[in-house]
């Protein structure tokens, strides 16, 4: 397809598609770089300490109770993800399904982080304070039969 330039020759419509497409996006946009900046600003750093804090809060929640639960669980300390220890011998698929079905709480299967993965199941703290109380108080419920 082509166009007709200021010179009047003919242009591909590509190229002149391109050259537009190239200077108008050639970085990131002025919004993002003023949020950006304005993380490393005294009001942004309290902010991310602030929801960091929080986060760190809601892991503390998740391991707590599940230790509670009889299960053996690794990190949430210094990040917001817990690893499970899967009981049994079930797969972490198995693990999967039996939470999913049983407590209608959706994790991460550990074997999809490689075949070191297999027997572990990581959960996220990153949700909602009361939404995160809710998900332990169903797993507790629905795996009882650990603590016995």
């Amino acid at each position: 397809l082509k166009g007709i330039g200021a010179n009047g020759e003919p242009v591909s419509i590509h190229q002149l598609w391109n050259r537009r497409h190239c200077t108008k996006f050639n970085g990131v946009s002025y919004p993002i770089q003023k949020g950006a900046a304005a993380v490393y600003s005294a009001e942004g750093q309290k902010e991310v300490k602030a929801l960091v804090a929080y986060y760190l809060e809601n892991a503390k929640i998740i391991r707590e109770g599940l230790k509670e639960a009889g299960f053996k669980v690794f990190g949430g300390v210094n990040a917001p993800y817990i690893w499970i220890q899967t009981p049994g011998k079930s797969t972490s698929w198995e693990f999967f399904d039996q939470l999913l079905n049983e407590a209608h709480i959706v994790g991460t299967p550990g074997s999809g982080f490689g075949p070191s993965g297999e027997g572990y199941f990581r959960l996220s703290a990153f949700g909602q304070r009361e939404n995160i109380l809710e998900a332990v108080s169903r797993i507790k419920k629905s795996f009882s039969q650990l603590r016995s």
